[in-house]
């Protein structure tokens, strides 16, 4: 892999939304590129400042609270029309908890109805109880189980124009049903799992990695790297949660 290949990240208001750790699906994502000879660079874009959605590779978009979920939902619809373009175009982008119920149509709380970005065929209705606890799924994307932790109020309904992210093996998942996680269209993960994400699963990391590549530059395929840390992890939590 040549070192003049470079990938942006644009981190999408890490000073509102950054629950359990989502930095530190950044920290994965820039290392990775590091490790492999890939020049990899982060754009912050916090409270009041322009976005550019047209100089980013890959678009993170962490998870808040309630109050800061609107803020921020306020702010992107100025730029709906070319996160549209971005995401029908294949651009790249993983959304985590609120940042995933974002992307829908709307996210219910009451009598309260967040307008969404209408980014994917989603929407979420808030209801009594928390979904809370260790989560593992089964995903097509990748040959490993996904594991998390999965801490939301909202249930997360899905078109038919979107594949899951994963089958529950334990867990939640999207809502009550336990069935289905997250969400995938085109090169969008939308997941309500935290942990974070990408350090505990880098073949989902590296998924991302190679879609930003494939776009940007026809090149997909990713030296491996030894993960076998990781894979040990991983096989203790699967072992752990599923009987």
């Amino acid at each position: 892999m040549a070192a003049t290949k470079s990938i942006t990240i644009g981190h999408l208001y890490p000073d509102l939304l950054n629950l359990y750790g989502d930095r530190g699906n950044i920290a994965c994502l820039l290392m990775r590129l590091k490790w492999r000879g890939i020049k990899a660079d982060l754009m912050e874009f916090n409270t009041g400042d322009a976005i550019d959605i047209t100089k980013v590779d890959i678009i993170l978009l962490g998870g808040g609270s309630d109050r800061e979920q609107k803020l921020v939902c306020e702010s992107l619809l100025g730029v709906r029309a070319e996160l549209k373009s971005y995401v029908e175009d294949g651009g790249v982008l993983i959304a985590v908890c609120g940042g995933y119920q974002l992307l829908g149509a709307y996210y219910q709380i009451g009598d309260d109805k967040i307008k969404g970005l209408e980014l994917v065929d989603l929407h979420t209705i808030q209801k009594e109880g928390r979904l809370i606890g260790n989560i593992v799924l089964e995903s097509d994307i990748v040959t490993m189980p996904v594991t998390g932790f999965e801490n939301h109020g909202g249930r997360t309904y899905t078109g038919s124009d979107v594949k899951p992210f994963g089958q529950v093996l334990s867990g939640f998942g999207n809502n009550d049903d336990k069935k289905h996680e997250g969400i995938i269209y085109k090169n969008i993960i939308g997941t309500y799992l935290h942990g974070p994400l990408l350090p505990k699963n880098p073949q989902v990391a590296d998924y991302l990695l190679s879609a930003a590549l494939e776009k940007k530059y026809g090149l997909g395929e990713l030296p491996k790297l030894d993960d076998t840390l990781e894979h040990e992890a991983n096989d203790y939590i699967v072992k752990r949660f599923i009987k």
